[in-house]
């Protein structure tokens, strides 16, 4: 099975995640049907089912996920993209890649969905370990801010599906876009940043730059890329 090409699958660069759009997604949680993502390792562990740990909003062509997937063999990761024609590429990527190379990259998958909506739907509380928002959709102008994937009321959702300690991982190519992200994630009570000396022990940071289709294209116009990452904490108002 050959790899597929990515000029059988181009589309629009932009979806608008307000407008309707056709989705299957379970109601809750439990009613997730994660084995046909991951049938092998679902085979592996029959008697104790694994779970996704790692996602991928706006996951784009994939790239992550593939640079990822090596790095983290026991850890499930899910890329979700709202694009149909590029999330039926990275499914068929994804494919290929295991029918080239079996036992490799049974631990990542794609489906596309709306996260912005749905996210919830997939992930119970304190599920994820790690959640990235590579090279998101900007959308400049002000009236379609409330569009953007990080904003007050959807950290709230974040927050709920990460587990304390949970990482979040933003990079841009937009100097307004990242101010806009570092100043919502800081002044929210649940997440604070981490420092640029302990994001060097991080070996994911260094993958963040290149590994996406659109963190190459800003390397080749010789761009300039912005990094912030947060921790999930612990809710300061829960007594235990």
């Amino acid at each position: 099975m050959s790899l597929p090409q990515k000029r059988f699958y181009r589309q629009r660069a932009h979806s608008n995640p307000i407008a309707d759009h056709c989705f299957d997604y379970p109601q809750t949680p439990a009613l997730m049907d994660w084995s046909k993502y991951y049938p092998e390792k679902f085979k592996e562990c029959a008697e104790s089912p694994p779970t996704v740990e790692f996602a991928d909003i706006g996951c784009g062509y994939g790239g992550l996920l593939i640079t990822l997937s090596p790095m983290f063999p026991n850890s499930l990761m899910i890329g979700m993209e709202i694009r149909v024609k590029v999330s039926d590429y990275v499914m068929d990527r994804i494919a290929a890649l295991r029918t080239q190379n079996p036992s490799e990259y049974q631990n990542i998958a794609c489906l596309r969905t709306n996260a912005m909506k749905y996210l919830p739907n997939y992930f119970r509380k304190g599920q994820l370990k790690k959640i990235f928002f590579l090279y998101p959709d900007p959308h400049f102008k002000k009236a379609k801010h409330k569009w953007r994937i990080v904003n007050q009321s959807l950290l709230a959702e974040y927050a709920y599906v990460l587990s304390e300690g949970g990482i979040v991982y933003t990079v841009t190519d937009v100097k307004d876009l990242h101010e806009w992200m570092v100043q919502h994630f800081e002044e929210h009570p649940l997440f604070s940043r981490i420092s640029d000396e302990e994001l060097k022990l991080d070996p994911i940071i260094e993958k963040l730059y290149s590994s996406t289709e659109e963190g190459q294209k800003v390397s080749r116009n010789n761009g300039d890329k912005f990094l912030a990452v947060f921790r999930r904490i612990k809710d300061p108002l829960v007594i235990v």
